[in-house]
């Protein structure tokens, strides 16, 4: 895990050796522990190092062949690099290291492109053939790792975060606006858009070559199998599949518990983070040390976590700590805005970079459970989804029935139904919209009206020519999920997941130098779950289904039948306590907000009035416009960019951390 940057001339002009340090010390928090350039005339290659496996000065990147020939800097983890190791010194390649990334030059050698299809891990890497002339540029399946690049006639710029690329002042920071449009839809720049003109993202599954002259062709080898499903007529039959699954899930984490220095886990108390909690425990030798766990907490019991976290860690055995936080210790959204480079509008990445740094303090690496909800087809959306489809099929007196208000507010006070209280309140409103646009009603933060009022002058021209749903129903409408859910979930992998998820944590965790890691999202286990019937993910309105009979066994039974909650932060009662100053400083500096011509300041009023007065909340808009003002103060304003990253992070008002039942 570390931070990469480069260029390439097509002219054939010599790197400038200080630019290239710019670029990647830039990234110094993605690798704190040594730094790396190498420089080929037109082509510079520059890494920042976080010593994960090999600590000694032979694991130092950039990282060349026997010869020199070839030479390559990696983002990531290639988990696998074990048996290719093996297999390439059979094939009389030799080595002068013992860490994955060496594997990079000599499977290059034997494979070409192709390389990426042998590799298991999560990565972004930069590989230089020195005699063909050839750049290569690749990002995991997934998009587990970031990789931005700006290509135009002239030159090819590349970094592991975009600041690497703004730092050469030929490459202006001019906003995309149609980007801006789709991010206050989704609160983040779906890819391979970024919210700088000219700036692109490497598509997760994706090759770019580039050779010297400029001539480039970009390509995906990977996308997620959802058909054929797997035939599992019997009960005899599914058992087998849950057992493989589990199988699947231990040696995923196992492969990922490889490392030379101290490695812990976050825990949330939630299905996806116990489940891989309990496969550490599991696959950790007899007499080995006890896995470490962070856990978030809150003041505000609707959002607190911490019982369920504290229930896995007691069952589990393990080292458990826990921070509490509160508004007065989350609110240095510059830093934030720094460190992500883009407007970024999933508030959990609050509480994310506090149990980044909570964990850093013990450990180099942690485990997460993301992709859990996505392959599993485990958000609440999904099953308002679920739920709307079966009604939408139902007699009128049955849907009539269902969406009734008076059922609807008794579901709301049975704490185990409210889920589906709150979605059949939902759903109510949506008449017979197609699944496309009844999904898009569940994910978006603004919808087309709300935008349409807050639109200004620069942005007014997009209101009618621009659909920012249009990415929605083109994922939905491709995927060839057995159920309507499922293809809603489908559609997040390619998109969610990787644009806000794995941005999310990444960018939150490398602000301390410390690697995470997800087992769910090894692509051997995800594959298999991807083709499991659709009635063991979710049945009825029951979800997680082979998970649950996977790993349940391990944990408490309470975590199989808590409702779902996501990791989030009680920011609308905030936004009338504690960070209104804030919120009201920054989106009510009239003169400021006028002249970016980007939103109407009456509408801006409006919406923040009627949220802190107490009338609507309107938390789903003013988050995003508030990181949204943020970024433009740290990026495009001048002077932009200015070095947060030596300011405080985030803190707890708590101070020190609590620790856990099982600590």
């Amino acid at each position: 895990m570390c931070g990469i940057a480069g260029l390439l001339h097509f002219d054939g002009r010599p790197v400038d050796p200080a630019l290239l340090d710019r670029m990647t010390d830039v990234l110094a928090h993605r690798g704190p522990d040594g730094r790396g350039t190498h420089i080929d005339g037109p082509l510079g290659l520059g890494h920042r190092r976080l010593a994960i496996i090999d600590l000694t000065p032979d694991g130092a990147q950039p990282m060349c062949n026997e010869d020199g020939g070839v030479w390559v800097v990696l983002n990531g983890e290639i988990y696998n690099f074990q048996a290719l190791r093996a297999e390439l010194e059979g094939k009389g390649h030799r080595f002068r290291s013992r860490s994955d990334t060496e594997v990079l030059v000599h499977l290059w050698e034997e494979e070409g492109p192709r390389l990426v299809e042998r590799l298991r891990g999560m990565f972004a890497f930069a590989l230089w053939d020195a005699r063909a002339r050839r750049l290569l540029l690749a990002r995991d399946r997934f998009g587990k790792k970031p990789l931005y690049y700006r290509l135009d006639a002239a030159s090819l710029r590349f970094g592991s975060e975009v600041k690497a690329i703004l730092e050469d002042p030929a490459v202006p920071r001019e906003p995309d606006l149609p980007a801006l449009w789709d991010y206050l839809t989704y609160g983040y720049v779906p890819a391979p858009g970024t919210a700088f003109a000219g700036v692109r993202k490497l598509e997760p599954g994706h090759v770019l070559v580039v050779e010297a002259d400029g001539r480039s062709r970009l390509s995906r080898y990977w996308a997620l199998p959802m058909s054929p499903k797997r035939r599992l007529a019997t009960r005899a039959e599914e058992d087998r599949a849950i057992e493989e699954l589990l199988g699947e899930l231990d040696e995923a984490t196992r492969l990922r518990m490889i490392a030379d220095v101290p490695l812990g886990a976050f825990l949330s108390g939630g299905l996806d983070s116990s489940s891989v909690v309990a496969s550490m425990c599991a696959v950790t030798p007899p007499g080995g040390p006890r896995v470490r766990t962070f856990s978030i907490g809150f003041d505000e019991p609707a959002w607190d976590e911490r019982a369920y976290a504290d229930l896995v860690a007691r069952k589990l055995g393990t080292a458990h700590e826990t921070l509490v936080l509160r508004p007065d210790g989350v609110v240095d959204l510059d830093r934030i805005a720094w460190h992500y480079g883009e407007p970024f509008a999933d508030s959990s990445c609050l509480p994310t970079f506090a149990v980044s740094k909570l964990a850093r303090q013990r450990v180099t690496v942690a485990l997460s459970g993301d992709g859990g909800d996505e392959l599993f087809v485990g958000y609440r959306r999904y099953v308002g989804t679920h739920l709307d489809e079966r009604l939408r099929g139902a007699p009128g007196f049955v849907r009539r029935a269902a969406y009734d208000r008076y059922l609807i507010h008794l579901l709301h006070q049975v704490p185990w139904l409210r889920t589906i209280g709150g979605e059949l309140a939902h759903g109510r409103w949506l008449g017979d919209l197609p699944l496309a646009d009844r999904y898009l009603t569940r994910i978006e933060l603004l919808g087309r009206a709300l935008k349409a009022e807050l639109a200004g002058p620069a942005l007014r021209s997009l209101v009618g020519t621009r659909d920012s749903a249009d990415l929605v129903r083109r994922l939905i409408a491709a995927s060839p999920g057995e159920a309507p859910a499922e293809r809603c979930a489908h559609a997040d992998v390619t998109t969610y997941l990787p644009d806000d998820i794995l941005v999310k944590v990444d960018v939150a965790s490398m602000a301390y130098g410390l690697e995470t890691r997800c087992p769910l999202l090894d692509h051997v286990l995800a594959e298999r779950v991807a083709v499991l019937p659709y009635r063991l993910k979710m049945r009825r309105l029951d979800t997680k289904l082979a998970l649950k009979r996977a790993a349940g066994h391990r944990l408490p039974p309470e975590i199989l039948t808590r409702p779902k909650a996501g990791f989030g932060v009680p920011i609308e009662a905030w936004f009338r306590g504690g960070v209104r100053g804030l919120l009201e400083e920054r989106l009510l500096d009239a003169p400021r907000v006028v002249a970016r011509g980007l939103i109407d300041e009456a509408g801006l009023r409006r919406l923040i009035d009627e949220h802190v007065g107490g009338a609507r909340n309107h938390v789903n808009a003013l988050f995003p416009l508030l990181m949204l003002e943020t970024w433009l103060r740290q990026w495009i304003d001048p002077p932009a960019g200015a070095a947060i990253e030596r300011r405080p992070a985030v803190t707890a008002a708590a101070g020190a951390p609590v620790a856990g039942a099982a600590a």
